[in-house]
């Protein structure tokens, strides 16, 4: 890796998070890009390395076990500058394990979530330097901010 360029770690879950995480590619033209989701053939989509960790939910108490313990072993090999996220459980974590490690931490909140913020973005507010939301009336002094919309 280049010491002039930022690690990044681009971490979603499946679904509309990943697609929204794939429209923010060009922020990252200048970095090297690590991505992580719980999908491994979206791995099709990106041209970088890509890591799977476990898909988990609040219901799932020990699959989210597993997927935090995932998250934190590959945060803590791959020490990123940056950790960017947009969204669900694997996001969180890595949020959170980032900022343990020094990352500067990035959580941009599902466009699916239009009348209130998402869980897990309420939770990673607590972790994140920069907290946006995609909907203009959900922005508040405090945060989440909104600079527009990732669709």
């Amino acid at each position: 890796m280049n010491t002039t360029r930022k690690h990044v770690l681009a971490v979603a879950s499946g679904g509309g998070h990943w697609v929204q995480l794939l429209r923010l590619r060009p922020a990252f033209v200048d970095s090297d890009v690590t991505y992580m989701t719980t999908n491994a053939a979206y791995a099709r989509d990106v041209d970088a390395s890509l890591i799977t960790v476990a898909d988990a939910n609040l219901k799932e108490k020990l699959r989210l076990l597993r997927m935090f313990f995932e998250v934190l072993v590959h945060v803590a090999r791959l020490r990123p500058d940056i950790v960017v996220s947009t969204g669900a459980a694997p996001g969180f974590a890595a949020i959170l394990f980032g900022r343990l490690f020094g990352a500067r931490t990035v959580w941009i909140d599902s466009i699916a979530n239009s009348e209130q913020l998402s869980v897990s973005g309420k939770y990673a507010r607590r972790y994140a330097d920069v907290w946006l939301t995609q909907w203009a009336h959900l922005s508040q002094p405090a945060g989440p901010q909104y600079w527009g919309g990732v669709l």
